[in-house]
């Protein structure tokens, strides 16, 4: 199937796996995105940002398919380190 999405992102299928916190791992992303979708690693499922560099080397490791990371940005007293997070991200 072709469609504005697939040819953005570069994927079979138009399907695009949602941010789960908790369960969106390496394991999910690329089972996901090897089954022709786009398969996301959830940010703050990890503890830190070098866990989750950690956590998007895995993913890279499982599949040579095109997956994403999803940082939900949510209002908090004591906010997590944002900023890492992003830079692990594109770092890793």
């Amino acid at each position: 199937m072709k469609t504005q999405i697939t040819e953005l992102f570069g994927i079979e299928h138009p399907i695009i796996q949602g941010g789960m916190h908790y369960v969106g791992f390496a394991e999910l992303a690329a089972a996901v995105s090897n089954a022709g979708g786009l398969g996301l690693v959830t940010a703050l499922t990890q503890p830190s940002p070098e866990a989750l560099a950690g956590e998007i080397r895995r993913c890279r490791d499982m599949t040579d398919k095109p997956f994403g990371v999803n940082l939900t940005f949510l209002p908090a007293r004591n906010p997590p380190d944002y900023p890492g997070y992003v830079r692990s991200s594109m770092a890793a």
